[in-house]
């Protein structure tokens, strides 16, 4: 495996053989005990784990990974290189793959570059197998960007090593024209006779051959006799050596030289010769000459024996080296043939366990088919199941749960595993957790309802979850049932219940009230029937019995027509819409025109809030009933009615007020009675009030009075904002 990303730190601390403990805070107790070794405070990576893997530094960008890998993984590294970088790296990583090698990329990086000799084994995750059995380095991959656009001054260093440059050509070039003036020629060797460097004209001394730099084979032979001698002697004294003399043919002329050998000292320690050839000063015809070829033939000889004699030396302790290295390997041939011979009969014990696996495998593989058709089963019930189902372990993880269980909790399919306490939900109220724990440590069933964020009401059922193989609880089971239209309709019908019962209640207590006030007019009309009977039909008492009989059938009328108002309140109360107050009030100075200029009332409006949420025939009987109510109880001054609207927080305020007599403190309880008349003397039946206050109760709204006598009364209504 080649690696080149971060995500391989585990393996870099595992080459140092260290792992600190704030880095294994999340590794379990028996993966710690089974790869790590435990020194102080840190750990160590297990020695069986680090002798698996071997560690080497490599630029990735210079040079290919190692050859025939099986899996190269470079994930998320190339992003963070140019496009141009990117395809040379791709180049390299699939030089080194193997035939049908695998390379592994991260989520944001495609080979685009070599996708012609890949295989795409997984799209998502970036897995790619490599089909190019042909190995070699593609240069269009070293291209570099083009700079010829660009222009850029020279910096402080580029000018600098302009000048060196130029410097270093100066001395050359005095030294090569120095050379020819004195017509000699220097050559820099080092010890193993390769040329270094030289100056000056090197073609009348050494020969013109290509693909060689060794100075001997470069020199005619007499040169080069002379040369090998003097680097002998040079070496062997440490001095500069030299012979004059040496003559040898060039271009069908005899030339005489003269050389000189001396050891050259540089700063890198290196061990260099410098070698200079100049011409002999003396006749080329001059017989004398200090160079004896013969005499020089003899030491070369004697050199080429004492190299021999020590060629023959180290060749003979070469064969004693191969000949210990043979018993070595002898030795080791026969341990490799026992060790060959245990892998054998090894071998032969890994077919028969091979057969069992096999024969187990095939166990396996049926079992598995039928936890697969076990698992579809589950899964196609999961799915088709409307009510939702979580499935929890006995560590509070999330284990399964159905598609219908999103609505009241916020799943995923990665939730699977992890705590349900870190999962948020769309509960109010939530004990969930609590109930589960309970559920785990009791084994009980626990049922509530409970109401979601959107306002929706669901049975929760949490029962223990049996796991029959061990004939234990191993979890718990959460199911949600939908039964929002149940809650509605039980809602509904406790709305109606109370109404009902509010409704006959009134009906009770107010037929059990009129039935008095009923018989009277009716005793009056009976005894007045009595008595016209024997009175004669010109006698002028007749017409009063007849005025009885009148008042006593419009008051029962009356009566009759209150009932019918309060059986008829409770319905008028659910329909609700904006009233404009202007509108209202306009309808009922037009009613009580009359009442109104007869008295010289005055109304005075200050409406801080102009529309209100409320029944409008039933707001304008309460103002209708208020307003009549001021103008009958009004007091010695010109009677005057102020209406007032504003907002509070959550509602809408409506006062009427009047200058009026006033409601003594022990009236203020009974005014909103039935039949709670104060003032006898005034026309009324004492249900105006009662009416009033029961349909802002009704409405979910309060009605309070204050008043003071001989001041006036103020009736200040709470009406709720909302519809």
């Amino acid at each position: 495996i080649f690696a080149t990303d971060i995500d391989s730190a585990a393996l870099l601390y595992a080459g140092k053989g260290l792992y600190h403990s704030s880095i294994s805070k999340d590794i379990s107790t028996e993966r710690l005990d089974k790869y790590f070794v435990k020194e102080g405070d840190k750990l160590r990576v297990a020695h069986s784990i680090r002798k698996m893997v071997i560690f080497a530094q490599h630029d990735l960008v210079k040079n290919p990974p190692y050859c025939n890998m099986h899996l190269i993984s470079c994930r998320n590294l190339l992003i963070y290189m140019t496009p141009i970088l990117q395809k040379k790296i791709f180049t390299m990583l699939l030089f080194g793959l193997k035939l049908d090698g695998y390379l592994f990329l991260g989520s944001s990086e495609n080979p685009i570059s070599i996708i012609k000799d890949l295989e795409v084994v997984h799209k998502k995750w970036k897995i790619y197998k490599n089909l190019k059995i042909k190995k070699g380095i593609n240069f269009d991959a070293f291209s570099l960007p083009d700079l010829m656009d660009i222009k850029r001054s020279p910096s402080r260093f580029v000018i600098e090593e302009i000048d060196k440059s130029t410097n270093t050509g100066l001395s050359e070039a005095m030294h090569f024209n120095l050379a020819n003036d004195l017509d000699y020629l220097t050559i820099c060797v080092n010890e193993n006779n390769q040329v270094q460097s030289s100056y000056g004209n090197t073609s009348a001394y050494l020969l013109q051959k290509h693909f060689t730099s060794n100075l001997t084979e470069l020199l005619p032979k007499p040169l080069a006799i002379a040369y090998k001698i003097l680097l002998i002697n040079a070496v062997n004294q440490d001095k500069k050596v030299n012979v004059t003399g040496i003559r040898f043919k060039k271009d069908h002329h005899i030339v005489t030289a003269n050389l000189s050998v001396s050891p050259l000292v540089v700063k890198d320690k290196q061990k260099l010769f410098l070698v200079i050839f100049t011409k002999n000063a003396k006749s080329e015809t001059e017989e004398n000459s200090v160079f004896d070829e013969s005499i020089y033939l003899d030491h070369y000889t004697k050199s080429l024996e004492d190299e021999l004699n020590e060629l023959k030396e180290q060749l003979h302790a070469s064969y004693e080296r191969l000949d210990a290295s043979n018993e070595n390997m002898q030795s080791f041939n026969e341990e490799l043939i026992s060790a060959n011979e245990e892998m054998q009969s090894t071998n032969e014990e890994m077919q028969s366990v091979n057969e069992e696996l096999h024969t187990i495998n095939s166990d396996y593989q049926l079992k598995n088919k039928e936890l697969i058709e076990i698992n579809d089963d589950l899964n196609n019930y999961f799915r088709s199941n409307i009510n939702g189902q979580l499935i929890i372990n006995n560590d509070l993880e999330l284990i399964k749960f159905s598609p219908s269980a999103v609505h009241q909790i916020n799943l995923l399919e990665t939730d699977i595993g992890r705590p349900l306490s870190n999962i948020t939900t769309n509960i109010k109220f939530e004990t969930i957790i609590s109930d589960i724990k309970q559920v785990l440590l009791y084994g009980t069933v626990i049922r509530k309802e409970i109401e979601t964020q959107n306002g929706n009401w669901y049975q929760v059922k949490t029962m223990p979850y049996y796991e029959q193989a061990n004939n234990r609880n191993n979890g718990a089971i959460v199911t949600f049932n939908d039964i929002t239209q149940l809650k509605k309709t039980q809602a509904e019908n406790e709305l109606q219940n109370k109404t009902l019962l509010r409704i006959n209640e009134d009906l009770d207590h107010f037929i059990h009230a009129a039935s008095h006030d009923l018989l009277a007019p009716l005793g009056n009309i009976e005894t007045s029937i009595n008595i016209m009977n024997k009175i004669q039909l010109s006698d002028d008492k007749l017409m009063d019995f007849l005025n009885i009989i009148n008042n006593s059938i419009r008051k029962f009328r009356e009566l009759i027509t209150d009932i019918a108002t309060v059986a008829k309140i409770e319905n008028d109360t659910n329909t609700q819409e904006l009233v404009n107050l202007d509108e209202i009030i306009e309808n009922i100075e037009w009613s009580l025109e009359d009442e109104i200029k007869s008295s010289g009332t005055v109304i005075i409006r200050r409406l801080g809030v102009s529309l209100i949420p409320f029944s409008k025939k039933n707001l304008r009987s309460i103002l209708f009933n208020l307003i009549s109510n001021a103008i009958k109880y009004k007091g010695e001054n010109t009677p005057q009615i102020t209406i007032l609207t504003w907002k509070e927080t959550d509602k809408i305020i409506l006062s009427v007020k009047d200058n009026g007599k006033g409601i003594p403190k022990e009236g203020l309880d009974k005014i909103f009675d039935i039949y709670g008349r104060i003032k006898q003397d005034i026309e009324g039946q004492g249900i105006g009030l009662y009416l009033a206050k029961k349909i802002i109760n009704a409405a979910g709204g309060e009605i309070i009075v204050e008043s003071e006598p001989g001041i006036g009364s103020d009736f200040i209504i709470h009406i709720k904002k909302v519809l």
